[in-house]
């Protein structure tokens, strides 16, 4: 582990898991029928994008999701929103590619930001107008309070249009670096590569190639799948948070996500395709970009065959397509006039895929320990699952909304890099003692590093 403040790797937001994409069906043993997932604090739609692809046809799945910030919801919206687009409105290999870059690289091309801009003057539209239901049922944030709907507005809105002063990613980034390292951030390189050989390749990701890692580090750039210039801020990326100063509060804006563990892990480090894990002379012949550019895809077309465009839609998505398009013109003087032309022909694109018996819904930020007094949520969850930095809230009211024989997949600190090995096994156990007091015992099927899995026999 390099010298540096613990966790402050790991950061505050989490903008992406730190583990693998898993498909939460088949995690305890096999689900099938009417299944409702409940995510906590996954942080993107790794997982549900894997469990979709993975659903049987005549299955139906509601998914639940609760995050820790505004932010990250904003996020999950925004990539389910690519996600659903159809091929007749954007490629697989463009939406590959957008996803990858708006997922985990804090600088875009100049494309991938207008489509940034088109997409988010959707979702702003989507959030403040849900008197009639949500506009997708993947995108369902009716159940959010009206003040958190009016925080994604502003979101949204400061993506299309980002205050000024503009703020430089290249040194946001770089502070982020010199703090976490300190004294050390002179030498970097060595600690980058330390933190490869020494961590991350011993847990398995010998896939993370060195030069795209150490890119990474150094300036947040983890997918570069084109001979184009990457320098357009990837406001996605960008959120607020409160210093104390002299007393006082100050809020900040700046990126405070992962610089240490990469986002290379949800999709770059497993596959299906054993092909991609070849080795020659020791040394893999694929990278981590690689592999999460195929699964992406491979995800991407498994979910769209299972959608249809609404043909009542067709005819709204012009309109709100104009909406967006007054709205981004509105708000910025920056478009060109060929710009603005683009953002119409995307923002036409609203006529979303409905995935056939799937639904997306997003709760209340920290709403979880309300969930029990809710009798909606009664015995409700099929399979929960909770990310490493969300265990905190898990407790022994977690049986009163878990369904008979119930799943419960936690994520562990196995690829938080600034945790000694004592701790990260201390981290195994407190989650196995939390797991227990709310009455889940260990799987007995097959274990994986970055998990823990239990199951609920009974809710007596």
């Amino acid at each position: 582990m390099c010298a540096g403040r613990t966790m402050e790797g790991a950061g505050c937001v989490t903008w992406w898991g730190f583990s693998p994409a898993l498909d939460l069906l088949s995690s305890g043993g096999s689900q099938e029928g009417d299944v409702n997932v409940l995510l906590i604090g996954s942080g993107d739609p790794r997982h549900i994008l894997k469990t979709v692809a993975h659903l049987g046809d005549t299955d139906t799945l509601h998914i639940w999701v609760i995050e820790n910030s505004l932010e990250v919801v904003a996020r999950q919206l925004l990539l389910l929103y690519l996600t659903l687009v159809p091929q007749e409105s954007m490629g697989p290999q463009e939406k590959t590619e957008t996803f990858l870059e708006l997922f985990g690289n804090s600088k875009i091309r100049s494309q991938t930001e207008q489509t940034l801009r088109c997409v988010a003057s959707q979702l702003s539209l989507s959030v403040t107008d849900t008197l009639t239901g949500p506009t997708n049922p993947c995108l369902d944030t009716t159940h959010l309070r009206f003040k958190d709907r009016d925080e994604l507005d502003r979101i949204f809105k400061q993506w299309v249009h980002p205050p000024p002063p503009p703020l430089s990613m290249s040194k946001v980034w770089d502070n982020r670096v010199r703090q976490h390292l300190g004294t050390r951030y002179d030498s970097r390189l060595g600690c980058f590569d330390w933190d490869l050989n020494m961590q991350l390749h011993q847990k398995g990701c010998g896939v993370i190639a060195k030069h795209q890692y150490v890119a990474w580090r150094e300036r947040g750039v983890a997918f570069e799948m084109r001979e184009a210039l990457y320098e357009a801020t990837n406001h996605s990326l960008l959120s607020l948070r409160v210093f104390n100063h002299r007393g006082g509060r100050v809020v900040v804006q700046g990126y405070w996500g992962d610089i240490v563990s990469s986002p290379y892990l949800a999709f770059g480090i497993e596959t299906e395709n054993e092909a991609l894990l070849k080795t020659q002379n020791g040394q893999h012949m694929k990278t981590a970009q690689d592999i999460s550019y195929h699964n992406v895809q491979e995800l991407l077309k498994a979910v769209s065959s299972r959608g249809c465009v609404p043909a009542c839609a067709q005819q709204g998505g012009t309109i709100r397509g104009a909406q967006a398009f007054e709205h981004g013109k509105n708000s910025t003087s920056l478009f060109t006039i060929t710009a603005l032309c683009i953002v119409f022909i995307l923002c036409c694109f609203v006529a979303l895929l409905s995935l056939n018996g799937v639904s997306v819904t997003f709760l209340p930020v920290e709403s979880l320990s309300r969930l029990p007094e809710k009798p909606k949520y009664s015995y409700l969850f099929n399979t929960i699952y909770c990310s490493a930095s969300m265990v905190h809230q898990l407790g022994p009211s977690l049986k009163q909304i878990a369904a008979p024989n119930a799943v419960l997949v936690v994520e562990l600190a196995e690829y938080l890099l600034d945790l000694s090995k004592e701790q990260v096994m201390g981290f195994s156990k407190k989650v196995d003692d939390i797991a227990q007091e709310a009455g889940f015992t260990p799987y007995e099927g097959k274990k994986r590093n970055a998990f823990s899995t239990f199951m609920l026999e009974n809710n007596v």
